[in-house]
């Protein structure tokens, strides 16, 4: 099954960032994605493959 994500969703990631929260608003979605850390405002880019294999749930979906 093919995970759907999109722009302005919230995911929380398997890691935690070193500010201390595990929670990421998605702002770009491709061939690579583009996640901003919704404490510190880190904006950070990864592969999709990677970044599927490290979420660990949808906190927030964005509703159109």
């Amino acid at each position: 099954m093919v995970k759907v994500f999109n722009i302005g969703d919230i995911v929380e990631m398997k890691k935690q960032h070193p500010c201390g929260s595990k929670n990421w608003e998605i702002i770009r979605v491709g061939a690579d994605i583009k996640i901003k850390c919704c404490t510190c405002s880190r904006i950070v880019m990864l592969e999709r493959g990677k970044f599927e294999k490290d979420v660990k749930k949808m906190i927030e979906e964005k509703l159109d």
